[in-house]
């Protein structure tokens, strides 16, 4: 009897630390939520509205994330691509780089920018709020799509860019929709 109870005692402590390593079931870990909260209070940004990328997640799955931080949910969930600088031969982990010349994808908070006409026509700027991106503007780190990233999810990997998040056509032109419409920027969480 008592090594039945020991057994299921190892069994529940499993499960319970198994459950709370667990990804939240949105992608975004309720921690960057809550970080992004703190972070917005008091400040001239959009305090109704964030963008996650989640690069822990493979690429050719949904992690990018346009979030109500009001209403507590995602309202826009898209394949977004990383650096080619960031892939490391044989693994599947990535790195990621604040230098220019890297091709590298940078963690950290954006401020997003004003849009203008490039050659990959809409885009905006992305302006590094960390030290882990704070070269994101000389290094030409923008907002835009491209026609290689697809709308649905599967489990081929994006396309690479060169450090930019590059997003679908139609996942683009809907994010368009709430960064044109904000009064404020909106902030962009990289993280892994």
């Amino acid at each position: 009897m008592m090594k039945h109870f020991i057994f299921l005692c190892m069994l529940l402590t499993a499960c319970s630390k198994a459950e709370s390593q667990q990804m939240d079931p949105l992608g975004i870990p309720q921690s960057k939520i809550s970080e992004i909260k703190n972070y917005l209070k008091g400040k001239d940004y959009n305090q109704e509205f964030a963008v996650f990328i989640n690069f822990k997640i493979h690429s050719g799955k949904y992690r990018y994330f346009i979030y109500d931080l009001k209403k507590n949910r995602v309202i826009q969930k898209a394949v977004v691509s990383h650096g080619s600088g960031s892939v490391i031969p044989h693994s599947n982990d990535l790195q990621f780089s604040n230098t220019e010349g890297t091709y590298q994808s940078s963690l950290g908070m954006y401020e997003i920018r004003e849009s203008y006409m490039g050659k990959f026509g809409k885009a905006y700027r992305l302006k590094g709020l960390n030290v882990t991106n704070s070269n994101a503007m000389q290094r030409a780190i923008v907002l835009h799509s491209y026609g290689c990233i697809p709308d649905k999810e599967s489990s081929d990997p994006a396309c690479l860019s060169l450090g930019c998040p590059m997003l679908s056509t139609n996942a683009f032109n809907e994010t368009a929709k709430y960064i044109d419409q904000s009064k404020q920027p909106i902030i962009l969480y990289a993280f892994y």
